[in-house]
């Protein structure tokens, strides 16, 4: 195989690492060093002190539903082209529907497993 043909992609790749590395470099060297500061240190808020408590962290339970959002997003990037080429794989004589009825099937056993661990439950008490 020719490496001739690889030269542009690792031009792109040392161009990016290269950059990174001196933006990174530039930003040490020419940043302004200041001793940390409580006021400087504290969050910004519009030039308005901070009055109360910040507001708290999201709970795991949050993340776990972020994740299953993006699971079922990725379903439905795989599911809507295959919706869509239907009709074309059968006239090519296709075997599409085992696949197909696989790839339904292990997405409903995790979504019985998800409501089994009551990840879609949302009453989640407020910490404040």
């Amino acid at each position: 195989m020719d490496s001739s043909a690889y030269i542009s992609v690792i031009l792109q790749v040392l161009v990016a690492v290269g950059m990174g590395v001196a933006i990174v470099a530039a930003s040490h060297i020419f940043g302004q060093r200041a001793a940390p500061n409580k006021v400087k240190d504290s969050a910004y808020e519009c030039g308005i002190v901070p009055i109360g408590k910040p507001h708290p962290r999201f709970g795991a339970r949050f993340y776990m539903v972020a994740m299953l959002f993006v699971v079922f997003d990725i379903e439905m990037v795989f599911m809507l082209p295959l919706v869509l080429a239907y009709n074309d794989l059968l006239i090519q004589h296709a075997p599409i529907l085992l696949p197909t009825l696989f790839f339904v099937a292990v997405m409903i056993v995790g979504t019985l497993y998800e409501i089994k661990k009551d990840a879609f439950n949302w009453n989640i008490p407020r910490s404040n």
